[in-house]
């Protein structure tokens, strides 16, 4: 009775060890090594830089680093109710959106820059002395059709990714 006893135990034990074996199994037959790498970049960096105000104009630039993805630029500025701002460029790069800020018409690529935005306060009054005109930039990566063709910065969707930026005379 006592060989029957140890007999089953051990057919138990055997049963139960038998049971775990396919997971442990399956850990060593889909486990890989892999050696080297290739380092990638994922995302975008952009900065604002302004130039010197001049004439009550602020002048603005957004420049991309040079391993970042293409993305679509729009700028917004703010100088208080007091004051109204207009926007230009000498050729025709920033168009005004219906929501208020003013989008670069081309990509821009890693590297590169966009064209000057002009922003002035205009109808000055006579007492002022010196101003102040937040400017608000925001990017998102770059949008296709289902032809694989890019949609225009004013018709993105820029709610997939923001990367927004809050200048006075710093960085984001």
């Amino acid at each position: 009775m006592k060989k029957r006893s140890i007999f089953l135990a051990a057919l138990a034990a055997v049963m139960i060890a038998a049971g775990s074996v396919g997971s442990a199994w399956a850990y060593f037959t889909t486990y890989a090594e892999a050696q080297g790498g290739y380092p990638i970049s994922l995302g975008d960096e952009t900065t604002v830089e302004e130039e010197e105000p001049t004439d009550w104009t602020k002048h603005v630039f957004i420049t991309s680093k040079e391993d970042s993805e293409p993305v679509y630029v729009r700028v917004k500025a703010f100088a208080g109710s007091n004051y109204t701002l207009t926007y230009s460029d000498a050729n025709g790069k920033w168009i005004p959106g219906e929501d208020g800020y003013y989008y670069y018409v081309d990509i821009l690529e890693g590297g590169q820059q966009t064209e000057q935005l002009d922003i002035k306060i205009k109808d000055i009054p006579e007492d002022a002395k010196d101003f102040n005109v937040i400017v608000i930039y925001e990017t998102t990566p770059v949008q296709y059709d289902e032809n694989g063709n890019p949609y225009k910065a004013d018709e993105a969707d820029w709610n997939i990714k923001l990367d927004s930026g809050e200048v006075e005379g710093g960085n984001q």
